[in-house]
């Protein structure tokens, strides 16, 4: 029979389908709503350290505007003067190339850890795991802890509930705000800043100290892990930087399952079971609501809270430590002793790693040391061309910027040569302030007929006389034909 003959097929709508039909149909949504999650509370040797980076950086982040060094705020990122100030030093935009070493150097420090020991940066150090730590706190601080914010949550509003709702959201404005104006700090000199803010000016100022005040606002008080999750590429590409011999967070299955309840008394063995009681504090402990027990997630961002949990449980139930703790691959698959696994560091590419870090390091101070005090840029005047002067001189003029990277006022001497006969037909001598950039006019002329026509490559001289510093800078000087 051709095809042109078979019975034409009965297409029944997914609408009229049966009843009673024994086939179900499942709904599958692209986008799933977001379970807020409420960590618990717990105390052991990483979230001690946790705590101490917070405090650490955020000693660092919120004291460093307040200091002043001399006259001046110690570390400044003046973009109206186009300076920048960082302790002892006075940077320019021409010295971008020691910002592209340090971007270079946190890039390899950021493969360098990762390599060893996996995401740390994320789980201690991360500004959205900071202020996140932050504003949980103050949410437990204020709403109590896991099961006392499960139940308000749940419970119908009230006096209780309004109020402590409402002094969270104070409270954490009021961190953002902060936040914000502390960061505007490092950009606009923060008393100068603090000023304007209470008097109500500076409009530019106090929408940046919102902007990032929301920013802080919402990143920590609501989205939370959704930002390491979903938004942060870092999450993405872990993968590429680990290895088997890589420190990540892992759960041991061989020793812990299969899991189940019992009591402590109970000889689990007998029963066939494993260390791991099923407890789920685990994934209560999280601060992205995952359960370690599934395996490497790229949501774990390493902070080993759910070490700290789980070692609480074994201690309490007279089980050894380390169901979950922070091994590699390699280790858990052979039984290797954390001796054994540290061994294995030291492989090639953390080795290379190193060694880039370390020459990237010393070639940055060795170039910082001998960097010029002092930085010349030299712009032709377009608007007067090559000219014959009085006496038949031909003449040239130039704009010079001349940048004192120092923060005392410096007495510079400026010469130029490459030409027969060739000299200054303008002041020399300049005086320029701490920090400044100053722009001079300069004339520069040659004996008429002394060079042919066309354009001559000539050399600026520019010499302090205060601590005989000397930079040289390359021009042309234009003959008419």
């Amino acid at each position: 029979m051709s095809s042109t003959d078979q019975p034409p097929r009965k297409v029944i709508p997914i609408a009229a389908a049966p009843a009673d039909s024994s086939e179900s149909e499942e709904l599958v949504s692209f986008y799933e709503a977001r379970k807020k999650i409420y960590p618990r509370s717990i105390s052991g040797i990483f979230a001690r350290w946790r705590w101490a980076m917070v405090f650490l950086t955020q000693l660092a982040f919120y004291g460093l505007p307040w200091l002043q060094w001399g006259e001046r705020q110690l570390v400044l990122f003046d973009l109206g003067a186009r300076r920048f100030y960082i302790f002892g030093l006075v940077l320019y935009p021409q010295d971008f190339i020691y910002l592209t070493g340090l971007l270079i150097i946190s890039a390899l420090s950021l493969f360098l850890f990762t390599a060893v020991a996996g995401r740390l940066w994320c789980g201690f150090a991360c500004p959205q795991t900071v202020y996140t730590e932050i504003f949980m706190w103050i949410e437990h601080k204020v709403e109590g802890d896991r099961t006392a914010r499960l139940r308000l949550d749940a419970g119908p509003w009230n006096f209780e509930k309004i109020r402590k709702k409402f002094l969270k959201q104070f409270l954490w404005i009021a961190v953002a705000l902060w936040t914000g104006f502390t960061f505007v700090g490092y950009f606009v000199p923060i008393r100068q800043l603090g000023g304007e803010l209470l008097a109500l000016q500076g409009g530019w100022q106090i929408f940046w100290v919102l902007f990032y005040g929301f920013a802080t606002y919402g990143n920590a008080g609501f989205m939370r892990e959704q930002v390491c999750k979903y938004m942060c590429p870092y999450a993405r590409f872990q993968s590429a930087m680990f290895d088997k011999d890589t420190l990540i967070v892992s759960y041991d299955a061989e020793r812990g399952e299969p899991r189940g309840p019992r009591n402590k008394n109970v000889d689990h063995k007998a029963k066939g079971l494993g260390d791991c009681i099923d407890c789920t504090l685990c994934v209560q402990v999280c601060p992205t609501g995952i359960d370690i027990r599934n395996g490497l997630q790229y949501e774990c961002i390493g902070c080993g809270l759910c070490v700290d949990a789980c070692d609480s449980v074994m201690e309490k139930m007279h089980y050894p430590k380390g169901l979950i703790s922070y091994v590699t691959q390699n280790g858990l698959r052979s039984h290797w002793t954390r001796a054994q696994m540290l061994r294995r560091i030291l492989r090639p590419r953390i080795l290379i790693y190193t060694i880039l870090l370390l020459l990237l390091c010393v070639a940055m101070l060795v170039s910082l040391t001998m960097r010029s005090p002092m930085k010349v840029d030299v712009v032709r005047d377009r608007a007067a061309l090559s000219r014959i002067v009085a006496g038949g001189r031909l003449e040239n003029v130039y704009r010079l910027q001349i940048m004192n990277a120092t923060e005392r006022a410096h007495h510079y001497h400026i010469s130029v040569k490459g030409l027969d006969g060739i000299e200054m037909a303008s002041d020399a001598e300049y005086d320029v302030g701490p920090a400044e950039a100053r722009w001079v006019a300069v004339r520069v002329q040659i004996p008429y007929g002394a060079a042919s026509p066309g354009s001559h490559p000539i050399s600026f001289v520019i010499e302090s006389l205060d601590d005989k510093a000397r930079i040289e800078e390359k021009s042309i000087f234009l003959v008419p034909r």
